[in-house]
């Protein structure tokens, strides 16, 4: 089976200007991949600003959408050859998906797209600009997060991906680099780039895995179709991370990953109290024996009147 991993990646939607908050990352110099300068004006309408992230399937810069005056976030594709037309129409096709899959979300907890556009020949997204961080950037600056928190994140990150499913979409790719903690309160999902149908009828190319495998369901790896439980899996494991301050599959190398994610017990949680049962039982190999969103959702709610008793 083929894999495309993330690499690393900054804030996907916040920087600290007058915009929002977040991280910016400096920007790239136009190169060989088509990576654009900081200050071009795409499609006629959107100047980059800076450079907010990264990752395996595309860039996201901060961009002021000068025709109705806001600040906006635009993801510009990676093309595997940026002279070759079918690259380009690769691109063209997965910008496409992941527009559709996440303008399908009605759910304020899905991040919202604006439109795509093309930029000679290249396409981009255009989506709204978060402010805050991303759950990895939080806890890699304040440490784990409080138990009562995490069942909040919780039920949230459900919200949105029982919204996700009901829309016939497996998101594929949840993990606390794509959930943005908003100033506001919002917890946001991000980052449809690897959404897939949930239904069994559509094509599925069974050879490829695209995602993170520290927090992939042990049937993704396998090869097989994700579905609604995959992302059940990818929570848990998201939920983990939020209150241990570490992934409960991430090894050194990506072998030991993928070995720990198919066949070894997460490490006992230590400050998960209350939720550690949820988390675990999210975090069940078969399928069939993992906590669907009724059940999870029952056992965050009984966490939180227990607080409030």
């Amino acid at each position: 089976m083929k894999a495309i991993t993330d690499l690393p990646a900054g804030s996907l939607h916040g920087t600290r200007t007058q915009h929002g908050t977040g991280t910016a990352v400096a920007a790239d110099p136009v190169d060989g991949s088509g990576i654009q300068r900081a200050e071009r004006l795409v499609a006629g309408r959107y100047r980059l600003r800076s450079l907010l992230g990264r990752g395996g399937m595309g860039l996201v810069w901060l961009a002021d959408d000068e025709l109705l005056d806001r600040a906006v976030a635009l993801k510009q594709m990676v093309l595997s050859d940026p002279l070759a037309e079918e690259s380009r129409k690769a691109a063209l096709l997965r910008a496409l998906a992941e527009a559709r899959a996440a303008a399908r979300v009605q759910h304020d907890g899905a991040v919202d797209i604006h439109d795509v556009v093309k930029e000679n020949g290249h396409p981009w997204i255009v989506m709204e600009l978060l402010s805050g961080l991303t759950l990895a950037q939080t806890l890699d600056l304040d440490g784990p997060l409080p138990i009562g928190q995490v069942t909040g994140l919780g039920l949230r990150l459900l919200d949105v991906l029982q919204a996700t499913h009901r829309a016939g979409i497996v998101h594929g790719d949840v993990k606390p680099g794509n959930v943005h903690l908003c100033d506001d309160g919002r917890v946001v999902l991000t980052d449809f780039g690897i959404a897939c149908p949930a239904d069994g009828d559509s094509p599925w190319p069974e050879y490829l895995f695209a995602g993170s495998p520290a927090y992939a369901s042990p049937e993704r790896l396998r090869g097989e179709r994700p579905s609604p439980a995959s992302d059940l899996f990818s929570l848990g494991a998201t939920l983990y991370t939020a209150v241990e301050g570490r992934s409960p599959f991430e090894r050194a190398d990506l072998v030991a990953t993928l070995t720990a994610v198919a066949e070894e017990a997460p490490p006992t949680a230590q400050l998960a109290g209350p939720i550690r049962p949820l988390v675990e039982g999210l975090l069940a190999k078969d399928p069939h024996r993992r906590l669907n969103a009724d059940q999870a959702r029952a056992a965050l709610r009984d966490v939180q009147g227990q607080a409030l008793a």
